[in-house]
Order: structure tokens, then C-alpha cells, then sequence
């Protein structure tokens, strides 16, 4: 929408533009006697709320949340080398299945109140939601740094409900405020945010490795802490509300915009996705572990995931570069094809060094644009003012793979052996193999035909 006032005529012409094609609408008010103007000032509003594609405070905006998407996700993502030295330290009187529940709560309970986040956030706006999220997220870090070796309930209460519960009222909200101020730049702004949780995903693992030997768990976690809390302090001073607040919803179908659902483009991308879940997140957890049970004691085995989430960087930041020429769910299906022909082809054969190190760097591309790309499907199908309860909806309805996918996935390595992780290897292919047929049904939905951009 657009707004243009020439002074010299003492006329303003405002030009309102519809995306379904409809005609252009004018609206030209003048007092001939007085040379006065009025003008309509809920379309003149309106306009100054459209989505700027650029700009100081738009990007400035993408900066503070991909450095929220460090601090929140990054973490998150780095989940597999916590569930390492768990395994092989910290908790070693507990399962393998237990020890991932507190990585599956984790993002489970990060998922499941991404719509309420997005509500919540849209009410208070970023200049308190942010920093009283960062509160919460550091204050939870510190509390891990006092947990107890073989006190399992201490990581999840600590680790699992209360970093999630305060990271989802910040990723989330700062991920659905790319479409705010992002129209056809959408999905590279939203791949930026989503390649800052990679970083933190090479970042953490790394240091994990490196510093708990020398300064231990306990001050390790407090150096996180230390590093996040700088992360929300320049997201604080960054990110900024493009749109006006609204009064916080008291429906919770405004939360999570069940009507949605009507919409079988909608509903084949999310239930695909929701399979694609149970598969996505078992490399993040499962591929160091996998590397140490085949090749005990190699020093590679700590950098599988880095180089998975190094990896993945690519492959959420390019799809944005390309998606307009190419088309969002065109990304979305070819990338969830090739993902799960890597897992079969690479992860499954074996388990062997060179093997496991192209599947990181593979995968971690080509699996990228799943986490970057599907927030920009759901954009691309959803009215601009259901876009965060439709993004929220969505990722609220995949918690519940997020929770059952992993500990599932422990079930099949209770006992670690090379044999049993071929076995988990097969479940998450199959699973990714059921996702993304789903995925290239909405992809048809949107478009019949086969070569077109969609």
C-alpha cells in the first residue's frame, strides 16, 4: 500500500493496492474554498505499517533476533553434545531414553507455546517482551550450572521447562516479526534468523568439548549464560515493532487460528512437517553418539554435530536468496527429498568416519531450508495478520513429534550397538520418506503444475 501527497496541487492521492489482483482503489480529498486537505488516516496508517523489504531498523531488527536465535535455539541445537556427556558422565545411572527426554521437553515445550508467544507479543511488543525472556533464559543457565551430578529432575526442570518456556516468548515472536517488516525478502530474513541457532549450534558443542574438561559443567554453562545475556542486550536495543499492539487475545482460537485447518494446503504442510520432525532432530542428537559407538575414542566424534550445524547455515540462509525465482515450497520438497535420500544412502550404510562427516555436511544443508523455508510456506498462504498465529499454530501443532520423536529414538539404542542405530537410522528415513510426500501434496495443492514457481 501506498500513500503520495502533492504539495503543490494541495491534493493527496492514496493508492491502495490488493494482492488478489482487484484494481487499483484512489482516494483524493480536497476543500476547494479553503485549500485545506484531510486525509484518511486509517489507510495512511496502514501504509505506514507495510513491510519496508530493508531499511536501518528492518535489518537491524534481523541482526537483534538472529543474536536471540543464537542464544535460544543455538542452544537447543547443541542439545547432542549435552546428551554425550549426560551419557557418558554426568548421568550415567540414567537411560539413553531418559537422558533425551530432557532434550525432547526441551523443544517440545519451546514448540508447543510458539502460538501464545506470538500473541503475547503482539501485545507488549519487543521493548519488555525481549528482555524479560533474556531474564528468564539466563536465569535458567545459571540454575543448570548448580545442577547435580546422577539429579536428573534438576536438567529438567531447569534445562527442559524453564529455558524453553522463557526462549519461546523470544524466537518465536522475533522469527514471526520478519514478516512485518519483509515482503519478497521474507524467507532470506527468516533463514538469517534461524542460521544464528545453527551458529549456536557449532558454537556450543565446541565449547562443551573444550571447556568442561579444563573449568568444568557447573562454569561452562555459567560462561553460556554470560554469552546469551549479551545476546538479549543487543536484541533489546535492535528489534523493533513494525506493526501496532494489539489487545491480547482472551479466544484461544485467535492464538492458534484453527480456521486454518480448512485450508488443505495448510493441513498437508504441518502433518507433513510433523512427520519430517521425528527425523529432523535425531542427526542433531544422534550422530555424535552413533560416531562413538563405531569408532570409540576418535577425535572427530565431538565435531559431528559443529559440522552438521556449520553445514546447515548454508542451507538456511541460500534458500532465501533464490526462493522468489524458484519457489518456497519447490525449496521445501526438493530439500526434504534429498534429506531423506541422505539418510539412507549415508547415515544407514555406515557408520564410518568419512561417512558420517559427508552425511554432517550434507545433511546439515540440505535438511537447513526445513527450518527456515516452512515459516515462509506458512507466511506465504496465511493473511498478513494471521501469519505469527498461523506460524505459532503450526509449530505448537508439531510439538507433540518433537516430544515422542526422540525418546522414541532411544528406544532403538537402549543398548548401543552399531546394529541398533541402523535400526534408528530406519525409522527416522522412513518417517522423513512419510513427510515429505506430505510436503509435495501441499506443494501441488498450491500448484498443479509441475514446473512452476511455487
Amino acid at each position: 500500500m501506498r500513500s503520495s501527497l502533492d504539495s503543490e496541487s494541495n491534493a493527496v492521492t492514496v493508492q491502495v493496492s490488493e494482492k488478489g489482483g482487484k484494481d487499483a482503489q484512489h482516494a483524493r480529498v480536497q476543500d476547494m474554498e479553503t485549500g485545506d486537505e484531510s486525509i484518511d488516516e486509517s489507510k495512511v496508517k496502514s501504509c505506514s505499517h507495510e513491510p519496508t523489504d530493508g531499511g536501518w531498523d528492518a535489518w537491524g531488527t534481523v541482526f537483534g533476533a538472529t543474536m536471540v536465535s543464537f542464544g535460544t535455539f543455538g542452544f537447543v541445537n547443541a542439545y547432542g553434545a549435552f546428551s554425550d556427556f549426560y551419557n557418558e558422565e554426568y548421568l550415567r545411572n540414567y537411560s539413553a531414553t531418559l537422558i533425551s527426554m530432557v532434550g525432547a521437553i526441551q523443544v517440545f515445550i519451546l514448540y508447543l507455546f510458539a502460538g501464545t508467544a506470538g500473541a503475547v507479543f503482539d501485545s507488549i511488543g519487543p521493548r519488555y517482551m525481549i528482555p524479560a525472556s533474556g531474564v528468564v533464559v539466563v536465569f535458567s543457565l545459571f540454575m543448570l550450572s548448580i545442577t547435580k551430578p546422577e539429579e536428573i529432575y534438576q536438567q529438567f526442570l531447569t534445562q527442559s521447562v524453564l529455558f524453553s518456556l522463557g526462549a519461546t516468548f523470544s524466537f518465536f515472536p522475533s522469527m514471526g516479526l520478519m514478516a512485518h517488516w519483509f515482503k519478497f525478502k521474507v524467507p532470506y530474513a527468516i533463514g538469517s534468523v534461524t542460521a544464528g541457532a545453527s551458529i549456536g549450534g557449532i558454537a556450543f558443542p565446541i565449547m562443551i568439548s573444550r571447556l568442561i574438561p579444563r573449568i568444568g559443567f557447573g562454569w561452562t554453562v555459567r560462561v553460556f549464560a554470560f554469552i546469551t545475556l549479551a545476546c538479549f542486550v543487543i536484541g533489546t536495543l535492535t528489534i523493533k515493532q513494525r506493526r501496532p499492539s494489539k489487545p491480547l487475545p482472551t479466544s484461544i482460537s485467535v492464538l492458534f487460528d484453527f480456521t486454518a485447518f480448512k485450508d488443505p494446503c495448510y493441513v498437508f504442510l504441518v502433518v507433513g512437517c510433523w512427520f519430517s520432525v521425528f527425523a529432523v532432530f535425531n542427526p542433531l542428537f544422534y550422530v555424535g553418539l552413533s560416531g562413538e559407538v563405531a569408532n570409540p575414542g576418535a577425535t572427530i566424534n565431538g565435531y559431528y554435530l559443529a559440522i552438521l550445524c556449520a553445514a546447515a547455515i548454508i542451507g538456511r540462509v541460500s534458500p532465501g536468496l533464490i526462493a522468489g525465482r524458484i519457489g518456497r515450497f519447490n525449496i521445501l520438497c526438493v530439500s526434504t527429498i534429498i534429506s531423506t535420500i541422505l539418510i539412507f544412502a549415508l547415515w544407514y550404510t555406515s557408520f564410518a568416519q568419512a561417512n558420517l562427516i559427508a552425511f554432517a555436511v550434507l545433511y546439515g544443508i540440505f535438511s537447513g531450508p526445513f527450518f527456515s523455508i516452512t515459516p515462509a510456506c506458512v507466511a506465504e498462504i496465511s493473511p498478513i495478520e494471521r501469519v505469527g498465529a498461523r506460524i505459532g499454530g503450526s509449530y505448537a501443532f508439531m510439538s507433540s513429534a518433537t516430544l515422542a520423536g526422540t525418546p522414541i529414538s532411544g528406544v532403538f539404542i537402549k543398548d548401543q550397538t552399531t546394529e541398533n542405530f541402523r535400526n534408528l537410522v530406519l525409522f527416522s528415513g522412513v518417517m522423513s520418506l512419510v513427510g515429505t510426500l506430505l510436503i509435495c501434496v501441499s506443494r501441488f495443492i498450491r500448484n498443479k503444475k509441475l514446473i512452476a514457481i511455487a
